[in-house]
């Protein structure tokens, strides 16, 4: 698939990728439930069913354009009917008018789905949008887990106009696209990303959770930087081109570092891990000691029903 050559700058806030999140999770919940476990309790074992083809849903992204530049910041939900491949405009214009009067700077940008790619009748809900949008924006989240992929599963789709064996046609092309953020969304992903599990959960297992997210981040960090350094070789050596304005980003990014090497770095370090040491070692003592106290109280107890058969006093 084409590039765009629009020469627009997109920036996807993340309550957009959250709230299609959502919006198919749930859907996928309701029309595919959990198997009940009725069958196993009265002893039927009931056949498995065939695996189903994952839901699409179906919304608008709304947001603003300061001249080359589209900030898509929110989204809501709209009725599909797959027989016709259309929306319910009445539906659309009700939602449109309600998010006016809250949002009246925010305008409807596009539409989004979910999917592993562009489809051919995605293009007839396409043209329908453009009597809103004249170049609408199509938001692709794809939501199949593969562990190898790095980037976010979201593409995002313009429109453009292309002559294919001698017939002006409309497709879709891919758009390059930034995550922008303000501190509200900030304060919420991070929230989200340490909520608790579903059944309880045990310490052991939040904790588990919680280094495995600052594993993922560090790897992140490490193949990020292992590509900047293999760039800048290459640039030492001549293979590619001198930039700049790369030159400078990469200085002022390394200038953001922490003096490691300094002395001072090395007693705070130093001093925050003694702290963390003594602080694991009061954890251990006084689950040491509760665990000691739970022990001699089921002993008192034990000896005190004796004592009153026997005679015998209780362990102080």
């Amino acid at each position: 698939m084409a590039s765009s050559s629009s020469g627009l700058t997109f920036k996807l806030h993340p309550l957009v990728i959250l709230n299609i999140s959502d919006h198919y999770t749930r859907v996928k919940s309701q029309l595919h439930p959990p198997p009940s476990a009725h069958g196993a309790t009265n002893g039927v074992d009931p056949s498995p069913s065939p695996p189903a083809d994952p839901p699409r849903v179906y919304g608008c992204v709304i947001g603003v354009q300061r001249g080359r530049t589209v900030e898509v910041f929110n989204s809501f939900e709209l009725l599909y009917d797959p027989a016709t491949h259309s929306l319910d405009r009445a539906f659309l214009d009700k939602k449109q008018e309600l998010y006016k009067k809250v949002f009246p700077n925010f305008y409807v940008l596009g539409w989004y789905s979910t999917g592993s790619d562009a489809e051919e009748s995605d293009m007839h809900i396409h043209k329908a949008l453009m009597d809103i949008n004249e170049s609408p924006v199509y938001v692709l989240l794809n939501p199949s887990i593969n562990h190898a992929q790095k980037d976010l599963p979201v593409t995002i789709y313009e429109s453009e106009l292309h002559v294919i064996d001698g017939i002006p046609q409309l497709i879709f092309v891919h758009a390059s696209y930034t995550i922008e953020t303000v501190e509200a969304e900030r304060i919420s992903v991070d929230h989200v990303a340490h909520l608790k599990p579903s059944d309880g959960g045990t310490a052991a297992t939040q904790l588990a959770a919680h280094l495995t997210g600052i594993h993922s981040a560090i790897k992140m960090l490490n193949s990020r930087v292992r590509v900047l350094h293999h760039y800048l070789l290459a640039m030492q050596k001549g293979e590619i081109p001198c930039e700049n304005s790369l030159l400078r980003q990469v200085s002022s990014l390394l200038r953001r570092l922490p003096a490691i090497e300094s002395g001072k770095f090395q007693d705070d370090f130093l001093m925050e891990y003694n702290d963390t040491l003594l602080i694991t070692y009061l954890a251990m003592l006084t689950n040491c000691s509760s665990t000691m106290n739970e022990l001699i109280d089921k002993f008192n107890t034990a000896y005190d029903r004796h004592s009153r058969r026997g005679g015998r006093t209780p362990f102080v």
